[in-house]
């Protein structure tokens, strides 16, 4: 059998699996296992990881060890319990301020917002049409509605434009194709929080080429120095809007894969007739669980000051080796230009520079140079508990200090 053959054009084809070029996170895990081979007594400071450090939240650990035991929950959740959908009516009041989503036809759950992201081409995207998209960023709903055979229009992140999309450098060709237009604020991996200003432009031009706006808010309660912005809180929000809420980030709870969808009727329902032909629910007492807490502003509060006073630590410790480095608006990361070189040698990008920090100092942390050569730290690294977060961050600053980079 040529299995070979058989692989659909969208994954590869032919050439499936016969390429020989390396996936950016698949470098960092070898060079972090080469460094470990190399110095096997040295820690490993791993800023790089993209996932909360911690548990889950007590109060939701609890209810979901209630609610695995009740048989009632055994059964397949289809396009989700009622119960939760009204705990997610009830965050997104007491969170935002949001009082008019109805929990019956403007919110639908997710098994994690990725597969959300996944299906949402298969509600709008026909063959030419267009995504409009920002990068760096998360690839998903670009991956799939270039599968479908839509076509991917990339908007970069630029330092000068304040990490967010420039509008006015949208082709009108494209903008005339375009039915989807993606967007994550609070961003990953600039840290940008949103501003009213910035949604209110992109609402308008939504609406003014009738596009869809997909706002992926899965680090919307990690904000810092600022209030806490739906799309959804502006003019024109609801009517225009999807957006994507996730408990992975709010509450520690990356790996029970939960959260939401809400937006227009018409808009969530397009998504659960599609949902409910790709996955039967996640399993009822995990949305159960999820109830006990998820509309409790201070457990999730606890959670942001965690994040927000491990980015402090590492802002100070960042601007004393010489990097330009500020807390952002929100996320747990922090997004920072990648230095030129360290003594005597040059760095052509940021990737090299990433290498360079796990091969000699045992650092890891993200590059990206979609626009313009940056590095990614994240607020999740390993430590052993708050009392031992400020060593961490030292033997970073002392690690980068004996490096010598260039900026």
């Amino acid at each position: 059998m040529d299995l070979q053959s058989l692989f659909a054009e969208r994954i590869g084809g032919k050439s499936f699996g016969q390429s020989t070029e390396i996936y950016k996170f698949e470098k960092i895990k070898r060079a972090k296992a080469a460094a470990r081979e190399a110095r096997p007594d040295v820690e490993i400071l791993d800023f790089g990881v993209g996932e909360p450090d911690r548990m889950a939240p007590e109060v939701i650990r609890e209810a979901l060890k209630k609610a695995v035991d009740d048989p009632g929950n055994r059964g397949y959740a289809d396009n989700g319990i009622r119960e939760f959908k009204v705990a997610a009516a009830q965050y997104m009041k007491n969170f935002f301020g949001v009082e008019d989503l109805d929990p019956d036809t403007e919110i639908n759950h997710c098994i994690g917002a990725k597969p959300a992201l996944a299906m949402l081409p298969l509600c709008f995207i026909n063959p030419g049409d267009v995504l409009l998209t920002t990068v760096p960023g998360y690839p998903v709903l670009a991956t799939h509605t270039a599968y479908v055979g839509g076509e991917v229009h990339k908007l970069p992140l630029r330092k000068e434009n304040g990490f967010f999309p420039d509008l006015a450098t949208i082709p009108a060709d494209v903008a005339a194709r375009a039915k989807l237009f993606y967007v994550n604020y609070p961003n990953n991996p600039t840290g940008t929080a949103p501003t009213e200003t910035f949604y209110d432009e992109l609402i308008a031009f939504a609406q003014k080429h009738n596009i869809l706006i997909v706002q992926d808010a899965a680090y919307a309660t990690l904000i810092y120095g600022r209030d806490r912005l739906s799309i959804f809180n502006r003019p024109g929000g609801k009517e225009t809007a999807l957006e994507i809420h996730s408990m992975s980030k709010s509450y520690n709870m990356t790996g029970w894969r939960l959260g939401f969808v809400a937006g227009s009727a018409q808009a969530v329902k397009a998504y659960a007739e599609v949902k409910d032909n790709v996955d039967s629910g996640q399993f009822k007492a995990i949305q159960v669980a999820a109830c006990a807490g998820i509309a409790d502003v201070s457990i999730s509060e606890s959670i942001r000051a965690h994040y927000q006073r491990r980015l402090e630590l590492i802002v100070a410790a960042l601007k004393e080796v010489g990097f330009d480095a500020a807390m952002p608006g929100g996320s747990f990361f922090l997004y920072v230009a990648a230095p030129t070189g360290a003594g005597d040698k040059a760095f052509a990008n940021a990737e090299e520079a990433s290498q360079h920090l796990i091969r000699e100092a045992s650092v890891s942390t993200v590059p990206w140079d979609d626009a313009g050569a940056f590095l990614r730290f994240s607020a999740t690294f390993e430590s052993a508990g708050e009392s031992d977060d400020a060593r961490v961050v030292d033997e970073l600053k002392q690690r980068l200090m004996a490096l010598r980079l260039r900026f």
